[in-house]
């Protein structure tokens, strides 16, 4: 854990010490190392540069520190005024990274033999903007990313064809992928770009520390601890649409006693380029640090970010959005389909309001037990408290904006905003309660988890890690009626579907009111329990990796509403996996790599384990352990001047299980499909070109190849409702004979909304001192939209014969363009940045997010698909003032 600090107390016969400090294989400028004065609390950090300046006592002796590096110290024994040390160079530490930063997983350049990218806080505070954090990694090869709905904090990325619930997700090495089924929401930590101390992606295989490692990758934050600076940050933001932000933050730097402490606050809220996407969202983060002795730190961080938003739940087709360009104030591509106002002509947007908080709270501890061994560990909680809203009622589908990507018309305005005033006047004078109500869908959890690392550098060639990774996670989900619409109750329709209330027919049409349970309501249970190892061997120019892993994942469920507390017996599934690769470095500019390895990945509690697991105990009898098999050869060049990376992959991904849903609405009946198999597969290379020492060039292209691969898919049917169903689509119980069953034809099906051709080019020139400019272009390129299966559930198909999947749409390419600029300057003796940027410079209209209507439609065209237009022109604007 690098060591930071710039209190100083006054002091005699001091001299000026500048410097560069730079990586010792690349001579790339490290930004933001620790240059401290060895046995005071006096020190600094370097600049963009790698530039730094420092006073010092008489024979004085400077320790140079940066995360991923070996500690450096010099002593400064000339007596003069000022002393240049000039260029120093820094080698990088595999071993001691891996320590420091808490079992966080991080690569090394030309020592880890994986494809990764790292993106600094610089990079991040340059050209994030308004935008959401999983876009400052859309120049990344592989990487598509992608604001989906365009919701606040609705975003998603996908890495190499992999969708985010199969990428690992981490901050600071602890997973914060749903134990659930793996899902991210964006919006639960909308305040983590203001406290990243650096991003690393990690393509493939990847260095990552846990039992139950990631399919497609992963994405691991580092965040702030013994901050820089002593002192702190104000800094308010704006942009369209109402965009403000407000931010603060303070540090005590470390303090003698060796205690350290970083605090941060911040409030952001806008109207969103979406039509009634309104947000509000705060995010806060605390740590505290101490250092005790020299051979112990611990160090306490919690984040947390408490938002509501609206999102939008309605793709249309393109003709539809064409139209909205005429009508509704020519929203266009602004449009909500569920936006519209009750008789009082307040907004509302039905079931599309979100309200969540999920802190996260870490204690890590480094205990350098001697010069060769050190024990990491993580212990940290997880907490989920919130809701979305879901129709409840005989019609409650009349709360949907679209059907087919048509916006619905029964309660439709000329305008073509959604009428609720006139549903809440038909909900009023229904003899039958309200035809169409608001429930909450709430949602909490309570995760625990250790994460723990030891490691022993047995000698001069081999290093030794092992450690165990436990989680234990309890989910609450239970639905309740939070608004009738102005209508007297309602009827809850679900509850005919309760099988040991089947004859209790007053319970059935029992009148609802605000608070009553409907739908759903039980608790999930998981606990995982794994440990890994780790063998490296390096000797001059050679690093060879082998790892393995082994973990157990039991899975259980008790329910309320749909069986009368009854507790699921306890399924555990067993999954391991091997990998080893190795780097050679060829010389000081040239290095290769090879890495490969086998997983065999635990199916997640949703999705997988169970049938159901909103409606039923019943366990998938045809639920199977997901294999990966993959392999990839990687070539690096790096320079002072230039530097390059290519990389070729071959992944392939077997028996895995599928929510197929039937159409985009909220709710939709769906397929679960068992024994699916996947093909990723590719080319990337990325580049970056120093020609002058003020502008830098960047650059990436990626090629995949990303299929389907099986004929012969099993699915089960299930209804809107998440009832099972037969071949009629009456409800029977789940994996009974008379469930109904789909086989379905795949093989070389495209994977869809995720570009398989991407490229980008960069400029950043320095135009003067501490102004930078930047331009980033962006394609994106053989995006195909989510094939459909509606169209193709006939009864011959639920009798037995194979149907096949045909080929979907695919998206025209698309160019969009960025621009960034960003000066440092003194503001009343403060130092102070002021950033700006302007997002699809040239507004472009681009499709991002698409599904494939053709098997409901009989074609498979442009006119055929609904979809998700990206934003337009967007801009906003900062300042920041270092006190």
């Amino acid at each position: 854990m690098a060591v930071l600090s710039v209190f100083s107390a006054a002091a005699f016969a001091q001299t000026t010490v500048k410097g560069q400090l730079v990586d010792a294989e690349t001579g790339e400028p490290l930004i933001g190392a620790s240059v401290v004065v060895e046995g005071t609390s006096q020190g600094s950090v370097t600049d963009i540069d790698g530039n730094f300046t420092q006073k010092v006592g008489p024979n004085a002796t400077l320790v140079f520190k940066y995360v991923g590096y070996k500690d450096l110290k010099t002593k400064v024994t000339q007596k003069k005024s000022s002393v240049d040390l000039g260029i120093i160079k820094m080698e990088p530490d595999a071993v001691m990274l891996n320590d420091v930063t808490i079992t966080s997983s991080i690569a090394v350049s030309r020592k880890t033999p994986v494809a990764v990218s790292t993106v600094d806080p610089v990079f991040i505070s340059e050209r994030l903007g308004s935008q959401e954090f999983p876009e400052i990694l859309k120049s990344t090869p592989g990487i598509y990313a992608s604001k989906d709905n365009g919701g606040f904090g609705e975003s998603r990325v996908t890495v190499r064809g992999f969708g985010q619930t199969n990428v690992g997700i981490m901050i600071n090495g602890v997973p914060m992928n749903d134990m659930e089924w793996g899902g991210v929401y964006w919006s639960n930590w909308a305040g983590l770009s203001d406290v990243t101390r650096s991003m690393q992606v990690q393509r493939g295989l990847g260095a990552s520390k846990v039992s139950s490692p990631s399919v497609g990758g992963s994405i691991n934050v580092i965040t702030n601890s013994i901050d820089a600076k002593q002192g702190g940050t104000l800094s308010y933001g704006i942009g369209n649409d109402g965009y403000n932000k407000v931010l603060f933050s303070l540090s005590s730097g470390l303090t003698k006693d060796g205690w350290a402490f970083s605090v941060l606050g911040a409030k952001t809220w806008g109207d969103g380029y979406v039509q009634g996407c309104e947000f509000d969202a705060y995010s806060w983060f605390v740590n505290i640090s101490k250092r005790i002795g020299d051979n112990h730190s611990l160090s306490l961080t919690a984040t947390g970010a408490p938002q509501t938003h609206n999102k939008r739940y309605d793709e249309l087709t393109i003709e539809e959005w064409d139209k909205q360009k005429k009508i509704n104030n020519g929203v266009g591509y602004r449009y909500n389909a569920a936006f519209g106002y009750d008789m009082n002509g307040n907004i509302m947007t039905g079931t599309s309001y979100n309200v969540y908080h999920k802190p996260q709270i870490s204690l890590n501890h480094v205990w350098e037990i001697d010069r060769k061994s050190s024990l990491s560990s993580s212990l940290y909680l997880s907490i989920g408290d919130g809701y979305g809203y879901r129709g409840v009622g005989a019609s409650y589908s009349k709360l949907y904006g679209a059907t087919n990507g048509i916006p619905n018309t029964n309660y439709r305005k000329v305008d073509g905003t959604f009428d609720f005033g006139a549903l809440m006047e038909d909900n009023a004078k229904s003899n039958n309660g309200s035809i169409a109500a608001l429930a909450k869908n709430k949602n909490t959890h309570m995760w625990y988890g250790l994460l723990s690392t030891y490691s022993n550098q047995l000698n001069d060639n081999f290093n030794l890690q092992g450690g165990i990774d436990l989680r234990y996670y309890n989910g609450g989900h239970k639905a309740e009626v939070a608004d009738l619409l102005g209508g007297a109750y309602v009827v809850d329709t679900d509850r005919a579907s309760v099988p040991y209330k089947k004859d209790d027919i007053a319970w059935q049409n029992a009148r609802l009111g605000v608070g009553d349970v409907v739908y759903r309501n039980f608790d999930s249970y998981i606990a995982q329990y794994g440990a890994f190892g780790q063998l490296e061997y390096t000797q001059d120019k050679l690093s060879v990796i082998v790892s393995g892993n082994v973990n157990a994942a039991t899975n259980w469920r008790k329910d309320y509403f749909y069986a009368d507390n009854e507790e699921s017996p306890k399924k555990t599934k067993v999954g391991y996996g091997i990998k080893g690769g190795l780097n050679y470095n060829l010389d000081s500019h040239n290095n290769i790599f090879a890495n490969i390895g086998y997983y065999s990945r635990t199916p997640y509690f949703s999705g997988g384990i169970f049938l159901n697991s909103q409606t039923s105990n019943e366990f998938n009898p045809n639920c199977k352990n997901e294999g990966v098999f993959s392999f990839e050869l990687g070539y690096g060049y790096v320079s002072s001047l230039f530097s390059a990376n290519l990389n070729l992959y071959r992944t392939t991904w077997n028996d895995r299980t599928i929510q197929k849903r039937l159409t985009v609405a909220q709710e939709s009946s769906y397929v679960y499909l068992n024994g699916v198999n996947e093909l990723h597969q590719g080319i990337e290379l990325d580049f970056q070109f120093r020609p002058v020492r003020n502008l830098t060039i960047n650059g990436m292209f990626s090629f995949g190849d990303w299929t389907m691969t099986k004929d012969g898919v099993l699915g089960y049917m299930y209804n809107q409702n998440g009832q099972a169903v037969d071949k009629n689509m009456m409800e029977v119980t789940p994996g009974s004979p008379e469930h109904a069953k789909l086989l379905m034809n795949t093989k070389d099906i495209k994977i869809g909304n995720s570009a398989q051709t991407t490229a980008a080019l960069g400029l950043n020139y320095e135009a003067m001192k501490g102004l930078h400019i930047g331009v980033d272009g962006n394609f994106y390129g053989r995006n195909y939209s989510d094939y459909d299966i509606a169209g193709l559930i006939t009864t011959g198909a639920l009798n037995g014969d194979p149907v096949d999947v045909a080929q979907p749409w695919r998206i025209p390419s698309a160019f969009t363009f960025d621009a960034n600029i960003s000066y440092r300057f003194k503001f009343a003796g403060l130092d102070a940045t002021w950033n700006a940027n302007c997002n699809n410079l040239l507004n472009e209209q681009y499709i991002t997010d698409a599904t494939d209507n053709g098997a409901k439609t009989g074609g498979h065209g442009w006119k055929d698909a609904t979809v998700f237009y990206g934003f337009g022109h967007t801009w906003s604007m900062s300042m920041k003032v270092r006190f």
